[in-house]
């Protein structure tokens, strides 16, 4: 996710959060975030309600790599049809980022990071997925005058159907436009392709995602977010409120 937050000269907390672009910075070599949340999810096309704590634990291998654990968290889906709910934990997914080059903001050149992760089907029997599915992601980040930054996030997931139990690639895309308006307060608007696949894979699935994050003394951050749904295939809102604290 786009970059959001500044810091005291010696440190600075970049996070992932709260659009779905990455940022391309890594946390540093032996310093600790955690960033968490949570979300309220909206789905009139499924007739459900979810409530989630999607969390990203990271890990500063040295000053280019970092390693990372992603979640949902907890979840409680509710069927608006029937009443029905259901509870239990998402499928975690592990991963590294290699920070590949810093950016200059005088040549034009952006700040780049590539992702890989690796989903495991080890959640609770109502939310998991099939199998381990890998997935690359590229970010590239600019910086410009007056606190503007671009970033790009194109990606690609090897997933399994539940329906078929068959192998597919699916593209995922995001554009990120963010401003600076202080030193402690940001703001980002985002168009992401979160999923782009053939119709019985899921289809495609576009949103748009404006947030807003502010620093908290040097090291925390809170953010609130709403990512609407584009497309029949996208949940209609989802809401989010999140903290992040890098250690």
């Amino acid at each position: 996710m786009l970059l959001l937050g500044l810091a005291r000269a010696e440190e600075t907390l970049t996070t992932d959060r709260p659009d779905f672009s990455e940022s391309p910075e890594v946390v540093g070599r032996g310093r600790f975030q955690i960033e968490t949340s949570i979300a309220f999810e909206r789905d009139k096309h499924e007739g459900t309600r979810t409530r989630s704590t999607p969390t990203l634990l990271r890990l500063g291998i040295n000053d280019s790599w970092e390693l990372r654990l992603e979640t949902d968290g907890l979840l409680r889906q509710r069927d608006t049809d029937t009443g029905r709910t259901v509870s239990g934990s998402a499928d975690p997914s592990l991963g590294l980022k290699w920070h590949m080059q810093d950016g200059d903001e005088d040549d034009g050149v952006p700040s780049m990071a590539l992702l890989f992760h690796v989903d495991a089907d080890t959640g609770s029997p109502a939310f998991r997925g099939r199998g381990l599915r890998p997935s690359l992601r590229w970010v590239s980040e600019w910086e410009f005058d007056d606190g503007w930054s671009l970033g790009v996030m194109p990606g690609i997931v090897y997933d399994k159907n539940p329906d078929t139990d068959k192998r597919f690639a699916s593209g995922l895309l995001a554009l990120a436009l963010g401003k600076q308006l202080t030193p402690k307060l940001s703001l980002v608007a985002e168009l992401a392709a979160r999923r782009v696949a053939g119709k019985r894979n899921g289809g495609n699935e576009f949103t748009f995602d404006p947030a807003v994050a502010y620093l908290i003394g040097d090291l925390a951050q809170i953010d609130f977010g709403i990512d609407f749904g584009l497309n029949r295939n996208a949940p209609d809102t989802t809401v989010a409120l999140g903290l992040s604290i890098k250690f």
